[in-house]
């Protein structure tokens, strides 16, 4: 089976989005300190900090194990993360192609609103987003977790048939990070469901790696940032 020798998965560094929004939730406010749109939010101080360090770890890995190819998500955050990175490390690395599969998930009409803002607007939302369950649940204009599933499984399909036995860095968003991790293990969304609650949310400059053996991609880490410390 044709599959890639290594995939590196990165989420982006803390975003100004990131900050702002659960401020803004935790006071009940209609408006969040970010505007425009979603692709666009940049990196916050820290965010740009937490890139540099993930050049850090990338300028520790032995030659044979540096990245033959990266592709991020074209959205700022995940750009500007791999370009620090890359800066940070030191290293001639490969040019950084965009691919849209790897975008955030989208919210539609929902993008970057805050929990009361959405209350007022969209009164029925809660409703439906019970009735169709997490997984199936789409905002007015966006997409399902199940659609993410989808373009990702399509990314990963490409991805073995154009980079197979190459080491392949991905630099993206916490959906895209979890929902590659249930399309490469098979994972039911109720065992998405309770790897999260076990292994926690994907953190902000993660990375998470699989090693290909016996044709598969397997899990060797998870969530991991132990690069951070220094931050």
């Amino acid at each position: 089976m044709r599959v890639v020798s290594e995939l590196i998965l990165v989420r982006h560094g803390q975003s100004l989005s990131n900050v702002a929004v659960p401020a803004a939730d935790a006071l009940g406010l209609l408006e969040a300190e970010v505007g425009g749109r979603d692709a666009d939010v940049p990196l916050t101080e820290y965010g740009e900090a937490q890139a540099a360090a993930v050049g850090g770890w990338l300028a520790a890995l032995p030659p044979e194990q540096v990245p033959q190819v990266v592709i991020t998500s074209p959205y700022l955050r995940a750009r500007e993360t791999w370009r620090i990175a890359a800066e940070a490390s030191g290293l001639a690395l490969p040019v950084p192609k965009t691919d849209d599969r790897l975008v955030d998930r989208l919210m539609g009409d929902l993008e970057l609103l805050t929990r009361a803002a959405i209350a007022q607007r969209f009164p029925g939302e809660a409703a439906r987003r019970a009735e169709a369950g997490s997984y199936r649940y789409s905002p007015p204009g966006g997409e399902s977790f199940a659609d993410v599933e989808a373009r990702l499984a399509s990314f990963l399909g490409d991805l073995s048939e154009e980079h197979a036995g190459e080491r392949v860095a991905v630099v993206a968003h916490d959906a895209v990070v979890l929902m590659m991790r249930a399309v490469i293990e098979g994972l039911a969304w109720d065992d998405v469901l309770a790897m999260e609650r076990a292994e926690g949310t994907v953190r902000n400059a993660s990375i998470s790696q699989f090693l290909a053996r016996d044709g598969h991609l397997r899990l060797v880490r998870y969530n991991a940032v132990d690069h951070l410390p220094s931050v």
